[in-house]
């Protein structure tokens, strides 16, 4: 069995318009010098399957075509035995 955590982000030239009004509140509140804030999605689930590469495959498709949009987003997963 394997523990997978997915992050999907924004792609670097996508703007964000979550995160700009993140940052201006946080800005508001006296936290100073943040820039760039981007906001993204973390998601967490477990495979049940012993062969790494086929789960790996498995995943990268899965984040892929449905987890994230490959027009805007990026995304990156790591995997661990459990």
């Amino acid at each position: 069995m394997f523990k997978v955590k997915v992050h999907v982000m924004l792609k670097d030239d996508v703007l964000d318009p979550q995160g700009k009004t993140v940052s201006h509140s946080l800005d508001h509140l006296g936290y100073k010098g943040l820039s760039n804030m981007k906001i993204g999605k973390y998601i967490e689930f477990k495979v049940d399957s012993t062969d790494e590469a086929t789960t790996k495959a498995q995943v990268d498709k899965m984040a892929k075509d449905v987890l994230s949009n490959p027009v805007i987003e990026k995304y990156e997963f790591y995997m661990e035995r459990v």
